[in-house]
């Protein structure tokens, strides 16, 4: 028995190891270095760190310098940490292409000149800007460099798919012209085209990297930070505290976890790794398959970028594309996010029912009082993040900086009490805390080099719809719709998912917000239906998260997998169909605002809109399971499925039976619930007696 517990734990322990490679790779890149060149990264990165920290209040420049120095930051890491060949090997005068154990010399001279053309803008801002829209050969030169070399990072850390598609957009904007008509567009000249990517702040240089630079930064900054002080494995032993003990409570637990884990990370992938290395285990030790333990993990980590505060790094770009503070786009994207975790624990609960399945025993389970006062500090700096955001109204770039002073003032804290405690040296708590500081500086930067490329890539793809080319895609995507605006959003979710096979989240989300949100709003406006930015930029944001365990590429599923001992591409379909529940939602918020607190102005109303949210879930994801107390019959389906509609667009039953108003058919919504479970009951007893 201890043999097949130790082979057991050394299972784990690799598919852990495997799945934190997968994380590192996709985030930190493929270099493992020795002697002096394993410093350069680390610096590099924790320098990054430093200057962003000197900005909100310590270093004051202008947004277009930060933007430059912030883009030449990131374009450097990533040719230090990527090699130009992930996969295939290649031997001779090219070896250099795939070397992973060193730097190559030509990986220094590209970073340099990327860097270099990354800042061109800044070093010669006051020129440039007398000659704005006439660039001279020399500002054309480096542009293309620019261009030439992002697109080349792109490649290296995020694959191919972004760079193909802002290709195509690079050769529409120049080939439009002998495009078929239906399609043609005016086109661009080339000396345009450069001057308004490289020079400007309307291409490369547009609002994502302004937002990844000024505010997305700091959150993870602050995220790591958090982490490296043990709070991820706080939260974890928190949620496993709370739900261990209830019926699969493991798999409860680690969508509890992966929640709390979200207020803070932005990461699905991290997220996957942080929680998948405990959670994972423990559900397949209590009954579950390996491909579903890994797959719940995989959706509630790809959901953790629904949770405010921190919501990944669209979530500021919504808010700066929307005019809108950063608080209105948190309450607005409260409710949805955390019904969708409601519904994904029912979903788990829903699972262990089918497979009959307990919970942890007693003495497996941390106490909860003693976990939850273990390391009740740690919520000192969320809840003083949210007091600045929400109560100071401060901006998110101030309150996460100052989120990060208390932070480090926590850890130096928490380590000399511990060692006092213990009665071990205070010298040696605080080296602990100045290497967990320095720890979380670079592991900051490393983090942040991928979003800073992918933005910036993005940008291309906004320069070149801005140039007239916009018009044009609203009229040939509603020519497609048939002027039909759910079938818009049927396309716009099905692009967005298609996308997301190849884009990180943020850059999916800037692309089809580019694209469909002014279609959106204008179809919605033809059939007399306003539709808020806010609602049409959430719907683009919820389905670039989805995207993340789209099979077959999510890196979320084969993260899990590998800790699971599952197939991938298994893990990310049981993943994905976990997390269809979601998919639900952003179509009725575009019709019904009051699910994003829009025109919500009392407590009571918030609390109903959430009530029956919470039960429009349940009765959709028992639809999706094909189970709600007993296995679904094909009448009880369909009740499910008009209770789901019934509660979240009561609209649809007013207009079309011109009866009743909201609070009516919510009535009848909860009525039909309460209907379909009584009729259930019946064979849920036969089928516990069978069992006992």
């Amino acid at each position: 028995m201890e043999k097949t517990d130790i082979n057991h734990n050394q299972e784990v322990d690799e598919g852990a190891k495997v799945a934190e490679r997968i994380a590192e790779e996709a985030e930190f890149g493929l270099r493992r270095l020795s002697g002096a060149a394993r410093y350069i990264i680390p610096c590099i990165a924790a320098a990054w760190s430093l200057f962003q920290l000197s900005l909100p209040q310590i270093l004051i420049l202008d947004s277009v310098y930060v933007r430059c120095i912030h883009l030449a930051f990131a374009i450097m890491l990533v040719y230090l940490s990527y090699p130009a060949f992930k996969k295939r090997e290649t031997k001779g005068i090219f070896s250099f292409l795939s070397v992973k154990n060193r730097i190559h010399f030509i990986d220094y001279g590209l970073g340099i000149i990327a860097a270099y053309a990354a800042l061109y803008l800044a070093i010669n801002y006051a020129e440039l800007a007398e000659r704005q829209g006439a660039p001279i050969f020399t500002d054309i030169v480096v542009g293309v460099i620019l261009v030439i070399l992002l697109l080349e990072a792109a490649r290296r850390s995020l694959g191919p798919f972004l760079v193909i598609v802002a290709c195509l957009f690079i050769f529409y904007s120049f080939f439009g012209p002998y495009m078929p008509d239906v399609i043609a567009f005016k086109g661009v000249s080339f000396r345009r085209f450069m001057s308004q990517m490289t020079i400007s702040t309307e291409g490369i240089y547009g609002i994502p990297l302004d937002v990844s630079a000024m505010i997305v930064f700091l959150f993870v900054l602050f995220g790591s930070l958090l982490n490296k002080a043990g709070g991820g494995k706080y939260f974890i032993d928190l949620a496993f505290s709370l739900l261990g003990r209830f019926k699969g409570g493991p798999a409860k637990a680690a969508v509890l976890a992966s929640g709390m884990t979200g207020l803070v990370s932005g990461s699905s992938i991290a997220n996957t790794v942080t929680t998948g290395t405990f959670t994972i285990p423990l559900m397949k030790s209590v009954g579950y398959p390996d491909y579903k333990a890994g797959a719940v993990e995989v959706a509630a980590s790809t959901n953790g970028q629904l949770m405010p505060p921190i919501m990944g790094a669209a979530a500021f770009i919504i808010a700066e594309y929307c005019n809108l503070p950063y608080f209105e786009v948190v309450r607005a994207a409260f409710i949805p996010a955390i019904i969708s975790y409601i519904a994904l624990i029912y979903i788990t609960h829903l699972e262990a029912s089918k497979l009959g399945l307990k919970g942890l025993p007693k003495d497996q389970i941390p106490r909860f009082f003693k976990t939850l006062f273990r390391g009740l500090h740690f919520l000192i700096p969320m809840f003083y993040l949210i007091y600045e955001l929400m109560i100071l109204r401060h901006s998110p770039q101030l309150a996460a900086y100052r989120g990060i002073q208390v932070l480090a003032v926590l850890i130096v804290l928490q380590n000399l009490i511990r060692a006092y405690i213990a009665k071990e040296s205070l010298k040696d708590a605080f080296k602990l805390s100045l290497r967990q500081l320095w720890d979380a500086l670079v592991a900051g930067g490393r983090n942040m080099m991928g979003i800073g490329v992918a933005v910036s890539t993005a940008g291309i793809i906004v320069g070149v719809v801005a140039m007239g080319l916009g018009g044009l895609i609203v009229e040939v995507i509603d020519t497609i719709a048939g002027g039909n605006l759910v079938f818009l959003l049927i396309i716009t979710a099905i692009a967005s998912l298609i996308l997301g096979m190849g884009l990180p989240t943020t850059a999916n989300y800037i692309v089809m917000a580019s694209l469909t949100v002014p279609v959106i709003m204008q179809l919605g406006q033809d059939y007399g239906l306003v539709i808020p930015a806010i609602a049409a930029h959430l719907f683009c944001f919820f389905f670039g998260i989805l995207a993340d365990d789209t099979p077959p590429v999510g890196l979320a599923a084969y993260a899990a997998s590998a800790i699971a001992k599952s197939d991938p591409i298994r893990t990310g379909i049981q993943g994905f169909t976990y997390d269809i529940r979601t998919a639900i939602l952003p179509f009725m918020f575009v019709f019904n605002t009051d699910l994003l607190l829009i025109n919500v102005t009392s407590w009571w109303h918030g609390v109903v809109i959430f009530v029956t949210g919470v039960l429009a879930m349940f009765a959709f994801a028992a639809l999706t399971q094909n189970f709600f107390i007993a296995k679904n019959r094909i009448y009880e389906a369909i009740l499910l499925a008009g209770v789901a509609l019934m509660v979240l667009r009561p609209q649809v039953f007013m207009s079309y039976l011109h009866f009743g108003n909201t609070f009516v058919w919510y009535a009848i919504g909860l009525a039909l619930f309460g209907f379909t479970y009584l009729i259930q009951l019946p064979r849920a007893r036969a089928l516990a007696n069978k069992e006992v």
